[in-house]
């Protein structure tokens, strides 16, 4: 445990004598015994478990709030010391028959709070189970109880790098089907959880074959099978699996591959998003995402050229969707969307190199504010695909990626802005505010960041050529883009 948790152990075995009976179960226990740190503690609570949580927040400083009336369940968390503890009564009379309730024998294990190294109760065998790094089901009915423990359970392997065995395997399939009955935020909060891990791609592959995918992300079990052109050597599943590891590898150690622009990338993908992801967390839902509109949009040409055409901008409407039908927030949702819809525009500038900083200018104002996350994605898109001509292709993308990255990291620390004021501007022309206003300053802000403006007489030079080529394009009472 973190020295904070500790500390609350500490509280706890001191508070709960109060209050009835309490041990450490669970996650806690078992991340204690493998020496990883944990911030969160779990309770099973022989007593009022209501009172001892409002106690607790008392003592520790957390807000105490009840999590689920039906169970009796409380939490007490502390966000600015980064701590919470989950409370709940046992669920039977005695603990033993709490934890064989539980769903793996790895999380079936309790400690006594008092004293600190008190004695372990392992009624199912799950010390054994954590030294051989394996996962057994406590008991036939560990998923059948609650269908999301199937979801859980290739979570937990994700994390923890452990294997199931067959049996539990096995049982976890014959409730797969049932996830789609459970609520939806349950669902995200595990497959986020096994996203954010190292081993993601594992964890989605082992959801995959016990059919969890299918039951709740059938949009990305449909990937498999769906063959690619030439230029892949993978299917679309398979592909978009290894354009998650590449994005989890990207985001590992940025500066492998970009070098001095390592840390500032670090820096850029290590920014609080939402959901609790960070920016590079965030990334991997883009990576999960971004060709899930490829079932789609396949066709074959007469000359047997197999081709997605508008399968960033549907994939991008599909993805939102299905963030949407999950309950993510808004801001991931729009976030994943806008990754999938500019994943392409990088590799079609590769050919058009020395770019120049008009070409710049637009993919940046495009991709905003997901400018340095999707040239990262088109990386790992890129760096995944290996068929024809794949060395080459992929030399050339990181050459125009390392470039285009220094750009966008000077457009995020400062933004390009209008030389000048648009009433400034109004009352120097005489002109009078309006959309052509503003498509005007849009266009001396562009003029700006190529360089082709650097005095105030160009400026209004500039402006002034502007307006009448936008006349002749637009005559007077005429609709733009009718």
């Amino acid at each position: 445990m973190t020295g904070a948790a500790t500390g609350l152990a500490a509280t706890l075995a001191e508070l709960a004598p109060r209050y009835g009976r309490a041990w450490l179960v669970g996650g806690a226990v078992r991340d204690s015994l493998l020496g990883r740190e944990t911030p969160d503690l779990d309770l099973a609570v022989d007593g009022d478990a209501g009172a001892l949580a409002r106690a607790l927040g008392r003592a520790a400083g957390g807000h105490a709030f009840q999590l689920s009336g039906e169970f009796g369940a409380w939490r007490v968390r502390a966000h600015e010391q980064d701590w919470q503890v989950d409370l709940t009564p046992l669920m039977g009379e005695t603990l033993e028959q709490d934890l064989r309730r539980r769903d793996l024998t790895i999380n079936a294990i309790a400690r006594e709070l008092a004293p600190a190294d008190g004695k372990l109760i392992d009624p199912c065998g799950g010390v054994a189970d954590l030294e051989a790094r394996r996962l057994r089901s406590v008991g036939p009915d560990s998923f059948t109880a609650d269908p999301l423990r199937v979801l859980r359970l290739s979570r937990i392997a994700a994390e923890l790098g452990f294997t199931a065995d067959e049996d539990t395997l096995r049982l976890a399939a014959d409730s797969a089907a049932a996830l789609v009955d459970v609520a939806a935020e349950r669902v995200f909060a595990e497959l986020r959880l096994t996203l954010v891990s190292d081993r993601a791609v594992q964890g989605l592959e082992m959801a995959r074959t016990i059919g969890a995918t299918a039951a709740v992300l059938p949009e990305l079990d449909a990937l498999r099978g769906i063959e690619q052109s030439d230029f892949h050597h993978l299917d679309v599943y398979d592909h978009t699996l290894a354009t998650l590891q590449a994005t989890i590898d990207l985001e590992r150690d940025p500066a492998a591959t970009f070098g001095e622009l390592g840390p500032a990338l670090a820096a850029v993908l290590a920014e609080p998003l939402t959901n609790e992801l960070t920016r590079g967390q965030a990334l991997r839902f883009g990576a999960l995402l971004h060709d899930i509109a490829k079932p789609l949009t396949r066709a074959v040409t007469p000359t047997g050229r197999v081709t997605f055409f508008e399968h960033d901008v549907r994939g991008a409407e599909l993805g939102a969707g299905i963030l949407g039908r999950l309950r993510a927030s808004e801001r991931l949702i729009n976030h994943a969307a806008a990754l999938t819809r500019n994943h392409l525009r990088l590799g079609f500038l590769v050919h058009e190199r020395p770019l120049a900083p008009r070409t710049v200018y637009r993919y940046l104002a495009a991709c905003e504010p997901v400018e340095v996350d999707v040239t990262l994605l088109s990386v790992a898109d890129r760096v995944a695909t290996r068929g024809r001509s794949s060395e080459r292709a992929v030399m050339l993308h990181l050459e125009l990626a390392r470039e285009m990255l220094r750009n966008a990291l000077a457009w995020r620390a400062d933004r390009p802005r209008s030389p000048i004021a648009g009433d400034q501007l109004a009352q120097a022309l005489g002109i009078v505010p309006g959309p052509q206003l503003g498509r005007l300053l849009a266009e001396l802000t562009e003029a700006s960041y190529a360089g082709e403006i650097e005095t105030d007489d160009q400026l209004l030079a500039h402006a002034r050529d502007w307006l009448a080529r936008d006349a002749v394009a637009v005559p007077h009472g005429g609709e733009r883009g009718r």
